[in-house]
């Protein structure tokens, strides 16, 4: 029992999951909101372009209509008549065809954002199979796509037919106009039933989309034993894994006691921990910490600073406090900026001593470390 529970999809799906499907070209789809986004664009351009579109239609129709003795005598000149008319009507539905391309292209936006997969163009084969066809057919799926396709005719067929019914006597005032206002007003009359009859289409969209959204989600879950199988294959050996992080560590490692020979000065602690700063006026905002180490790592700092001629300062409660409260790269914090500045001055002294010469500079000894910012005066101060 408890391997069929975890074969059962019953698990949402991961991440991982989603990715993979959506670069297979599997991603949530609605029909209807992309038909509908199609339609209302249409009726909207077709309501609104009806004046100029009536008007073009029917200049095109006058002039075709129009006997030429031109025609007679060259049939040449019938082929150049049809070609203007034909690019005069192009003319006039280019921005209308534009905008109902721009809208179907739009319209998946609204769910799954620009896709492209190539994968979603591979032929599928299996689609070919006839019984597979059937079986589709009269899945669940099959029933519930017939179920949408009677309610849209029977919602679209009865609006229509209202909508018509409504406005029956605009539609026969029509032959009482001039050609050119009835072109025009029929024009107006279709978009707006148009855009109406498009409008009830927003019921179907409603019902249809969380649908889809469900459906989709659904197909995806996963069952228990996928998720483990994705987890142990997504986060790797774990014994390899650890390989890795410790060879991380040893770059980095590396890396800062490559920095040791360019720090200005290295506190000491003086044997538990070691830590080097560096401080280039103008460049730098404060002193950074580009080394430190406990034990081990502190005694290699230490003998690297030494030979590299970078000087050594025992203060304890201070080599302590940058060791707890800074990390590599990381400025010195505010609070430490007096008891730093000392032992920075005391490096900037030294440095003329050796240079110049003079009196040898007296190393700073009682350096203002605030005792929160020292682990071992806090934890004396907590035990009190």
């Amino acid at each position: 029992m408890a391997e069929e529970s975890d074969q059962e999809r019953t698990e949402p799906a991961s991440p991982q999951r989603l990715q993979k499907a959506r670069e297979d070209g599997q991603v949530v789809q609605s029909r209807e909101l992309a038909t509908f986004v199609v339609l209302m664009s249409s009726g909207a351009a077709l309501w609104m372009m009806a004046g100029s579109l009536g008007q073009a239609m029917s200049d095109i129709m006058r002039d075709g209509l129009q006997f030429k003795p031109a025609i007679a005598r060259d049939s040449a000149y019938v082929m150049a008549q049809l070609s203007s008319q034909f690019f005069d009507a192009a003319l006039a539905l280019t921005p209308f065809l534009l905008l109902v391309v721009v809208a179907a292209m739009a319209s998946p936006l609204l769910l799954r954002g620009w896709l492209f997969s190539t994968k979603a163009l591979a032929p599928k084969f299996n689609r070919l199979n006839p019984f597979s066809g059937i079986k589709r057919m009269f899945s669940s799926q099959g029933l519930i796509e017939l179920v949408k396709s009677l309610a849209k005719v029977g919602l679209l067929g009865g609006v229509a037919a209202w909508l018509i019914w409504s406005n029956i006597g605009a539609i026969y005032s029509l032959s009482l106009e001039s050609t050119p206002n009835a072109i025009q007003h029929m024009g107006e009359i279709v978009g707006r039933l148009f855009l109406l009859i498009s409008g009830t289409m927003i019921f179907i969209v409603v019902i249809d989309l969380p649908y889809q959204l469900w459906s989709h989600y659904n197909k995806l879950k996963m069952s228990k034993e996928e998720l483990r199988r994705e987890a142990k294959e997504s986060e790797g050996d774990p014994y390899l894994k650890a390989r890795i992080r410790a060879q991380q560590r040893e770059v980095a490692r590396r890396r800062m006691m490559a920095e040791i020979p360019t720090a200005d000065v290295v506190v000491t602690n003086p044997t538990h921990y070691a830590v080097a700063l560096k401080y280039s006026e103008g460049r730098m905002g404060a002193p950074r910490v580009v080394a430190k180490g406990a034990d081990a790592v502190a005694a290699k700092i230490r003998e690297l600073a030494a030979e590299h001629k970078v000087p050594l300062l025992e203060a304890p409660p201070l080599a302590r406090a940058l060791f707890r409260h800074t990390e590599l790269g990381d400025e010195i914090p505010a609070t430490l900026y007096a008891a730093v500045a000392e032992v920075l001055a005391y490096v900037f002294q030294l440095r003329h001593y050796q240079q110049v010469g003079g009196a040898y500079p007296n190393a700073p000894t009682l350096l203002p470390v605030p005792p929160e910012l020292d682990p071992q005066q806090a934890d004396m101060g907590a035990k009190a």
